[in-house]
Protein backbone atom coordinates (compact mmCIF):
# COMPACT_ATOMS: atom_id res chain seq x y z
CA UNK A 1 0.00 0.00 0.00
CA UNK A 2 1.35 3.43 -0.92
CA UNK A 3 1.89 5.88 1.93
CA UNK A 4 -0.36 8.89 2.14
CA UNK A 5 1.34 12.11 1.10
CA UNK A 6 1.91 14.52 3.98
CA UNK A 7 2.14 18.17 3.10
CA UNK A 8 4.67 20.40 4.79
CA UNK A 9 2.53 23.50 4.97
CA UNK A 10 0.97 22.48 8.27
CA UNK A 11 3.19 20.33 10.46
CA UNK A 12 1.45 18.60 13.32
CA UNK A 13 1.77 20.36 16.64
CA UNK A 14 4.13 18.62 19.02
CA UNK A 15 1.99 16.74 21.54
CA UNK A 16 3.08 17.93 24.97
CA UNK A 17 2.34 14.53 26.46
CA UNK A 18 4.76 12.70 24.14
CA UNK A 19 7.62 15.12 24.81
CA UNK A 20 6.85 14.98 28.53
CA UNK A 21 6.75 11.18 28.45
CA UNK A 22 10.16 11.10 26.75
CA UNK A 23 11.50 13.48 29.40
CA UNK A 24 10.15 11.26 32.16
CA UNK A 25 11.64 8.18 30.50
CA UNK A 26 15.08 9.81 30.22
CA UNK A 27 14.94 11.03 33.83
CA UNK A 28 14.80 7.40 35.00
CA UNK A 29 18.03 6.39 33.27
CA UNK A 30 21.42 6.17 35.02
CA UNK A 31 23.15 9.57 35.06
CA UNK A 32 25.71 8.96 32.29
CA UNK A 33 23.14 7.57 29.87
CA UNK A 34 20.60 10.25 30.80
CA UNK A 35 23.08 13.03 30.05
CA UNK A 36 24.20 11.45 26.77
CA UNK A 37 20.65 10.91 25.52
CA UNK A 38 19.42 14.33 26.65
CA UNK A 39 22.27 15.87 24.65
CA UNK A 40 21.44 13.66 21.66
CA UNK A 41 17.76 14.66 21.93
CA UNK A 42 18.71 18.35 22.06
CA UNK A 43 20.94 17.96 18.98
CA UNK A 44 18.18 16.22 17.02
CA UNK A 45 15.64 18.89 18.02
CA UNK A 46 18.02 21.65 16.91
CA UNK A 47 18.46 19.99 13.51
CA UNK A 48 14.73 19.50 12.93
CA UNK A 49 12.60 21.68 15.22
CA UNK A 50 9.41 20.74 13.34
CA UNK A 51 9.78 17.06 14.29
CA UNK A 52 7.42 15.56 16.84
CA UNK A 53 8.46 13.27 19.67
CA UNK A 54 6.92 9.91 20.40
CA UNK A 55 7.73 6.37 21.39
CA UNK A 56 8.31 4.00 18.50
CA UNK A 57 9.27 0.36 18.96
CA UNK A 58 9.33 1.07 22.70
CA UNK A 59 12.01 3.77 22.47
CA UNK A 60 12.09 7.56 22.23
CA UNK A 61 11.87 8.69 18.63
CA UNK A 62 11.17 11.62 16.37
CA UNK A 63 8.70 11.81 13.52
CA UNK A 64 9.07 14.18 10.60
CA UNK A 65 5.77 15.10 8.95
CA UNK A 66 4.25 11.81 10.03
CA UNK A 67 7.21 9.59 9.11
CA UNK A 68 9.73 7.96 11.44
CA UNK A 69 12.90 10.05 11.46
CA UNK A 70 15.27 8.60 14.07
CA UNK A 71 15.06 6.79 17.37
CA UNK A 72 17.44 6.44 20.30
CA UNK A 73 17.72 4.46 23.50
CA UNK A 74 19.96 3.34 26.34
CA UNK A 75 21.12 -0.20 27.03
CA UNK A 76 23.21 -1.74 29.79
CA UNK A 77 26.57 -1.24 28.08
CA UNK A 78 25.86 1.46 25.48
CA UNK A 79 23.45 3.95 23.96
CA UNK A 80 22.16 3.74 20.39
CA UNK A 81 20.96 6.00 17.63
CA UNK A 82 18.61 4.34 15.15
CA UNK A 83 18.63 6.16 11.78
CA UNK A 84 15.64 4.09 10.61
CA UNK A 85 17.22 3.83 7.18
CA UNK A 86 19.95 1.39 6.12
CA UNK A 87 20.75 3.66 3.16
CA UNK A 88 21.34 6.71 5.37
CA UNK A 89 23.40 4.73 7.86
CA UNK A 90 25.53 3.23 5.09
CA UNK A 91 26.22 6.68 3.65
CA UNK A 92 28.04 7.59 6.88
CA UNK A 93 30.06 4.37 7.20
CA UNK A 94 33.41 6.19 7.02
CA UNK A 95 32.47 8.66 9.76
CA UNK A 96 31.10 5.82 11.88
CA UNK A 97 34.04 3.42 11.53
CA UNK A 98 35.15 3.96 15.15
CA UNK A 99 31.66 3.12 16.49
CA UNK A 100 29.93 -0.23 16.71
CA UNK A 101 27.24 -0.46 14.08
CA UNK A 102 24.91 -3.16 12.93
CA UNK A 103 21.81 -3.26 10.81
CA UNK A 104 19.78 -0.24 11.87
CA UNK A 105 21.81 0.92 14.87
CA UNK A 106 24.79 3.07 15.74
CA UNK A 107 26.12 2.27 19.21
CA UNK A 108 28.08 4.69 21.34
CA UNK A 109 29.28 5.01 24.89
CA UNK A 110 27.99 7.79 27.12
CA UNK A 111 31.68 8.56 27.72
CA UNK A 112 32.21 8.91 23.96
CA UNK A 113 28.97 10.20 22.43
CA UNK A 114 28.39 10.77 18.75
CA UNK A 115 29.60 14.22 17.69
CA UNK A 116 26.73 16.71 17.39
CA UNK A 117 27.80 17.67 13.87
CA UNK A 118 27.64 14.05 12.72
CA UNK A 119 24.23 13.54 14.35
CA UNK A 120 22.90 16.62 12.56
CA UNK A 121 24.24 15.33 9.23
CA UNK A 122 22.59 11.93 9.78
CA UNK A 123 19.29 13.54 10.75
CA UNK A 124 19.34 15.91 7.77
CA UNK A 125 20.14 13.02 5.41
CA UNK A 126 17.17 11.12 6.83
CA UNK A 127 14.97 14.22 6.40
CA UNK A 128 16.07 14.49 2.77
CA UNK A 129 15.26 10.83 2.22
CA UNK A 130 11.75 11.34 3.63
CA UNK A 131 11.26 14.51 1.57
CA UNK A 132 12.28 12.74 -1.62
CA UNK A 133 10.09 9.74 -0.95
CA UNK A 134 6.97 11.42 0.40
CA UNK A 135 7.41 15.15 -0.26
Amino acid sequence: MKAKKVTKSSPKAKPASSAAEVGTYLAKLPAAQRIALRNLRKTIKSAVPEATEEFSYGMPAFKYFGHSLVGYDAFKEHCSLFPMSPKVQASFSKQLKTYNTSKGTIQFSPKRPLPAGLVKKIVKARMKEIDERYG
